[in-house]
């Protein structure tokens, strides 16, 4: 199978998560059998080297059919889909690296081992952010100290928002080792690990979000716990820019799915009896602003396959589709009315899974710090 017809793929498992919506929405935790179906659809492959094994070719081919991979995906389970944005945005550090094609021994080994964990459908993920960090993975505090091996050092610090927690083999995270000024690159082995605090790893907060409810983003307390770094070390904000706004791309591609279903469940459900003038005038805004999300996501796409730098305007272009979303869901429940207060209704369940693309990928503040910081400079 290529990754172009991976969304295809993934089509009747939406689907089916879609039908079972209601209970969906209303669970507080991801079910392991959804990723194993996933993975075995080629989903944890999708970002791996077709010289590795897997449908990678480059950035500006496979942003696309990913992004409809996942905007497929959260149209049935917007939970299940921002969770699995992770995984390619994880691997794309090693895959961005890769183009420098160091030939350093321990950085073979890695990529293989690395590459190979998600053709066997491993699913990687991410506890990155601190509390106080604002979401800038420059301000992390977590210390990390060299270990036996090269790239083996042990990590003491407080993470939160480690989205998939449970599910994901691997956690990649950010900490600042001695003699370092920045913060770098390391990855987490999750399997068999306590969470209780007797092996490094202390689970501090259990997930309790008002939207994407079932992300499992528990918060945890690190104590010495074993880790890996990356074999590139020091070139983090290399790794970053490199990915030429990817990952903007994925974690937006989940908000326009929710938006997409939002969509086509308030205009069947407004067939069913005659609009009042109030519904007609707010639905044709909705629709309007419907079709500018869609002009700001392609854009956003279109800028990655270019080939520049894209981040300026893959963040311009996530920021603006935030706000047009939220309000987009607003005039949704607007216009449906006091059921969606309901949680038999999912209306109130995809108002709250958008406004996160918004406070948490990354916060406000931080996206307007970062678009503004060309004029200021």
């Amino acid at each position: 199978m290529s990754l172009a017809a991976l969304p295809n793929a993934l089509a009747p498992i939406a689907k089916r998560f879609s039908s079972d919506r209601q209970q969906r929405q209303q669970r507080r935790h991801l079910d392991n059998s959804d990723f194993v179906e996933l993975s075995a659809a080629g989903f944890t492959r999708m970002a791996v080297p077709i010289s590795h094994g897997g449908f990678w070719e480059s950035l500006p081919t496979a942003t696309r059919p990913i992004c409809l991979a996942l905007r497929t995906l959260a149209r049935g389970d917007s939970s299940v889909a921002l969770v699995s944005a992770m995984h390619p945005a994880v691997l794309s550090y090693w895959l961005a690296a890769c183009e420098t094609t160091p030939t350093d021994p321990h950085w073979v080994a890695q990529v293989k081992s690395v590459f190979q964990s998600a053709n066997e459908g491993h699913w990687w993920g991410t506890l990155t952010s601190e509390p106080g960090s604002g979401g800038d993975v420059l301000q992390s505090k977590t210390r990390a100290q060299p270990s036996s091996a090269p790239t083996d050092y042990q990590l003491t610090g407080i993470k939160h928002f480690g989205s998939g927690s449970g599910i994901m083999t691997y956690m990649v995270t950010a900490a600042l080792a001695d003699n370092d000024v920045e913060p770098d690159w390391f990855f987490i082995d999750m399997r068999n690990r306590a969470w209780d605090g007797s092996d490094g790893l202390r689970m501090v907060a259990e997930w309790d979000g008002q939207g994407m409810t079932a992300t499992q983003s528990h918060a945890f307390e690190m104590k010495e716990l074993p880790a890996t770094r990356i074999a590139w070390p020091g070139h983090l904000l290399d790794i970053v820019s490199r990915t030429g706004g990817f990952i903007g791309c994925l974690f937006t591609s989940v908000i326009v799915g929710i938006v997409d279903a939002a969509i086509q469940t308030a205009d069947k459900q407004l067939r069913q009896r005659p609009a009042t003038a109030f519904q007609t005038v707010e639905w044709t805004r909705a629709q309007s602003d419907v079709w500018l999300l869609e002009q700001a996501y392609e854009g956003m796409l279109r800028a990655v396959e270019s080939q520049t730098d894209a981040r300026h305007e893959v963040l311009l272009g996530k920021t603006a589709i935030a706000e047009l979303a939220e309000g987009i869901m607003t005039r949704i429940c607007r216009i449906c009315g006091g059921s969606t207060y309901s949680r038999r209704s999912p209306f109130g369940f995809w108002f709250e899974d958008v406004r996160a693309l918004g406070f948490l990928r990354p916060p406000w503040p931080l996206a307007y710090e970062t678009l503004s910081r060309p004029l200021l400079d």
